[in-house]
């Protein structure tokens, strides 16, 4: 039984295991409506497309740091060296020493780069940075960012913004069985049932942007993602019963009167 009642790493500690980004919402306010039906108390920003200027309207005039922990991510990175470049960025105007570390190596798919990933890993790490990789979801690569560091590992349910729920359980099982830091699934929720599933696995949490953004009515799909997660929690703590070939009558001819 993996974890605790909260979520943990970076030496912090939250209740909510539902991380929600903050990019292709309308508009800021529907954006701060659904963050707060989600629930969640950390939010992803976008280091390269946030403006950092904070003497012009920005993102992070409608985000209350007072209540939700911000997550920078390096979205938009193809080099491991650009995206430490934006990490830093982050902490340097006093976003974040945590860093949602995404590097990319293919435009067409936004699957990660595991070279360049592992690579940032290290150096970020190094730098005193609290690394939360967006890693596909291959067991062997999970392992290698947690050995260089990695304070969680995020694999894909899916590819980003499709909307195709958890592709591959058994392989998010694996990474599951070997980890000892949490696993947040990182892209690929489309519906609430795919976030339920994650937690259904074991998984410590969920983040997801597309999902609820993109939705027809996004503070309503947040809600539902934040019920999904709680009861996915809940039925993984609860304990689920074995699948079977054959039927079990839920009640026994034992003790029947004929």
């Amino acid at each position: 039984m993996r974890g605790g009642e909260t979520l943990k790493f970076g030496g912090k500690e939250f209740r909510s295991r539902l991380i929600v980004g903050t990019g292709k919402y309308p508009d800021y306010p529907t954006m701060q409506k659904a963050l707060e039906a989600s629930g969640t108390e950390i939010v992803t920003v976008a280091v390269r497309r946030v403006n950092l200027d904070r003497r012009q309207e920005s993102l992070l005039d409608y985000i209350d740091v007072k209540k939700y922990t911000l997550l920078p991510n390096t979205a938009g990175c193809y080099t491991a060296d650009e995206a430490c470049k934006y990490a830093r960025l982050a902490r340097e105007v006093g976003m974040s020493d945590m860093v949602k570390l995404e590097v990319i190596g293919d435009q067409r798919t936004l699957f990660p780069d595991n070279e360049e990933l592992l690579k940032a890993t290290k150096i970020l790490v190094k730098d005193g940075f609290t690394v939360l990789p967006y890693t596909n979801d291959d067991p062997v690569m999970a392992k290698k960012l947690e050995d260089a560091g990695a304070a969680a590992v995020m694999p894909l349910g899916a590819p980003i913004g499709s909307g195709l729920g958890i592709r591959n359980p058994h392989n998010i099982l694996i990474i599951l069985q070997a980890a000892q830091v949490p696993v947040i699934v990182d892209a690929g929720v489309g519906t609430a049932s795919d976030a339920a599933i994650a937690m259904e696995l074991g998984c410590d949490g969920v983040l997801m942007n597309t999902g609820i953004a993109g939705a027809k009515d996004p503070v309503k799909m947040a809600e539902a993602m934040r019920k999904a997660v709680d009861a996915g929690r809940l039925a993984y703590l609860a304990g689920r019963i074995a699948r079977k070939m054959y039927a079990t009558a839920s009640t026994t001819m034992e003790g029947m009167i004929e």
